[in-house]
């Protein structure tokens, strides 16, 4: 027998058990033009493989179903059938990604489902797709720009993006890249660019740059930058101020508020109105306190108080 031929139907046969496929002696046996007993060494040999290198595999092995007559793997490192279902619903989501690049993923993260299960998990995220929506976006491909982009953090290096603001005028930046973050259906750049002022923050929705072209004629000095207080601070991802707000909250439910603002406190309870204290960062609060109608009242800072009420008069003098 010649040994390379061996080795590339054992490395087959490892490759399907890793795509989630029942193994059938028998049925893979045909398939070869070998005999049955040739195709059990090669799954015995694989199963000692698994035995010999359980540390760099983690608990991984080949065992029989009787009921299904055929070998699976098992391994405690891959992803439940419930922990599977979860992140696609998450990502579906999300509708971050264009229909074809969701559809890819998930079609490659129910292959590591079990085969018993496979099938019903395969009709409830077939409904979803079918009604999957994704948000509109100005490059073919978000997946390559967040590549893209995420190479450039690591390199450190300066690129110029092609940008479109949301008024849809288009503008070209130097900027340094220092971060990504997910918020709300977008995938936003957190960079520095030179300002009269210094080097000045800014977010970019990654789906709105057009074009990135990085600079290889230097390394950045990466400016200061704590990814983990950003995403505790700001929710929304709008730039601004770094400023503790105080609120009461009468909705049905104190707890989805402290929820939204991983800072906000429960402080006090006043006859059924609940006192809220929370640090923000960014202009975005606005907008979400104002989308509380008048369950929010702001108590400080004075000018936020006076920014919403002013807003809620304009939007009382629309519906006049």
């Amino acid at each position: 027998m010649n040994n390379s031929d061996k080795l590339e139907r054992t490395l087959a046969i490892f490759f399907r058990a890793v795509r989630g496929e029942d193994l059938s002696v028998r049925r893979i046996s045909d398939e070869y033009g070998v005999s049955t007993k040739t195709i059990a060494r090669d799954i015995r040999d694989l199963k000692t493989f698994l035995v010999e290198n359980r540390d760099m595999l983690g608990y991984a092995e080949l065992q029989y179903s009787y009921r299904r007559k055929a070998y699976f793997l098992k391994m405690e490192e891959f992803l439940s059938d419930r922990e599977l279902l979860a992140l696609v619903k998450i990502l579906i989501a999300s509708r971050a990604l264009n229909r074809g690049d969701m559809l890819s993923i998930v079609n490659k993260i129910k292959c590591f489902s079990a085969p018993e299960d496979r099938k019903m998990l395969n009709n409830m995220l077939s409904r979803e797709m079918y009604y999957y929506s994704a948000v509109g976006s100005d490059v073919p491909h978000v997946t390559d720009r967040l590549w893209q982009i995420s190479r450039a953090i690591e390199l450190k290096k300066e690129i110029t993006i092609i940008y479109y603001k949301m008024d849809r005028s288009e503008i070209t930046r130097r900027i340094v890249p220092v971060s990504i973050m997910f918020s709300e259906y977008y995938f936003y750049l957190i960079a520095f660019h030179e300002t009269e002022n210094g080097m000045t923050e800014r977010f970019y929705r990654i789906d709105r740059i057009k074009e990135v072209a990085e600079h290889r004629d230097a390394v950045m000095s990466r400016p200061q930058f704590n990814e983990g207080e950003l995403r505790r601070l700001n929710q929304f991802m709008f730039p601004g101020k770094n400023r503790r707000i105080l609120f009461e909250f009468t909705g049905p439910s104190v707890q989805a508020v402290l929820d939204r603002l991983p800072t906000a406190k429960l402080i006090d309870v006043r006859n059924g109105v609940n006192i809220i204290e929370a640090q923000v960062y960014g202009d975005g609060i606005r907008m979400w306190l104002l989308s509380q109608g008048d369950w929010v009242k702001v108590l400080e800072p004075r000018e936020l108080a006076d920014e919403i009420r002013g807003c809620a008069e304009r939007i009382a003098e629309s519906y006049k």
